[in-house]
């Protein structure tokens, strides 16, 4: 979305992520100007998927574009309100999806009956807006959330580092030798 909207050539999002450049925007946009359909509302499961939701951006980009006269990879007024709408879509649509898997596995006994903890990590856990909605809903089902640090969550290369540290520290599946793993570079 943040690519679509041409973020890099926007006066205050020149140099951030994408993501970083849509939850800086959203933070000074108007929620009711667009409102996007989540996506998979006709499944009833716990997975995610986000291709749905960027057609409707995707159209509803180019309809502002049209409207306000502005050819693709110019910056439209209506940037920060696109900003806060995805955003918003995005974390209601993984809020919906993680409270279904919540309820699947309590109702199963996967997870204990006490002390249950929802671990969030990676890009999306350094949005505050989704970590602000994961938390409540943690909250709201008597689940902890744990989530690294901002500064961890940018970079998955970072996040599976520190994943081998932290096994690596508990001696858990840590391979010392490479013999005998068979692989093929694609």
């Amino acid at each position: 979305v943040a690519r679509r909207l041409s973020l890099r050539k926007h006066p205050e999002c020149h140099s951030m992520a994408g993501g970083k450049a849509i939850e800086h925007l959203a933070q000074t946009g108007d929620r009711e100007q667009l409102v996007f359909r989540l996506p998979m509302k006709q499944y009833r499961n716990c997975n995610f998927s986000f291709s749905g939701l960027l057609n409707l951006v995707n159209n509803a980009i180019a309809q502002k574009e049209k409207e306000e006269g502005v050819q693709e990879g110019q910056i439209l007024s209506c940037a920060k309100d696109v900003a806060v709408a995805v955003q918003h879509a995005v974390t209601v649509h993984i809020m919906q999806r993680t409270y279904r898997a919540m309820l699947f596995c309590t109702k199963h006994s996967i997870l204990p009956s006490k002390n249950a903890t929802l671990v969030v990590s990676g890009g999306v856990a350094s949005n505050q807006y989704i970590r602000k909605g994961l938390q409540n809903l943690a909250e709201a089902n008597d689940f902890a959330l744990l989530c690294p640090p901002p500064r961890l969550c940018t970079d998955n290369g970072v996040m599976i580092a520190w994943n081998g540290i932290e096994r690596l520290r508990a001696g858990l599946g840590v391979l010392h030798s490479p013999d005998g793993i068979r692989y093929e570079p694609k």
